[in-house]
């Protein structure tokens, strides 16, 4: 279960920042880090979405490491499905359009890797809920 807590806060953690990159101040930020300019309007707005799906991502986490029990499970689910279905986009666009520039690459393995670790948490995790269930 220490496990489990300590991946969900890790991942919440890692992920505040690249939530705020996307919207705090995309125009100014994500230059830095990408060769990328969102300078329109409605590119923005896509980008404020995305940083607030990422911080609804985040609560759900931090509620799972908190409360426990079937939160926690569920947490672990978001985290999986979250990381990998990041992963595999960034995989597809790897298979189509070649490779990125080493910090998207460096995300993809980070991705790839959070997602196996979660994998890992959520089976363990199921396994303590079974052995609870055993022997009460």
């Amino acid at each position: 279960m220490k496990l489990s807590r300590f991946y969900l806060i890790f991942s919440a953690a890692g992920l505040l920042p690249i939530a705020m990159s996307y919207g705090l101040d995309p125009n100014r930020i994500l230059p830095k880090l990408f060769q990328f300019h969102p300078v329109e309007g409605d590119t923005v707005h896509v980008l404020r979405a995305i940083m607030g799906l990422y911080f609804a991502t985040i609560i759900l986490w931090l509620l799972g490491a908190i409360r426990g029990g079937s939160m926690m499970r569920t947490a672990l689910i978001s985290e999986i499905s979250f990381m990998s279905g990041l992963a595999a986009g960034r995989l597809l666009d790897i298979l189509l359009d070649g490779w990125p520039s080493p910090v998207l690459i460096a995300y993809t393995v980070a991705e790839l890797l959070l997602a196996a670790w979660g994998v890992v948490c959520l089976r363990r995790f199921d396994g303590m809920q079974i052995s609870a269930q055993a022997f009460p």
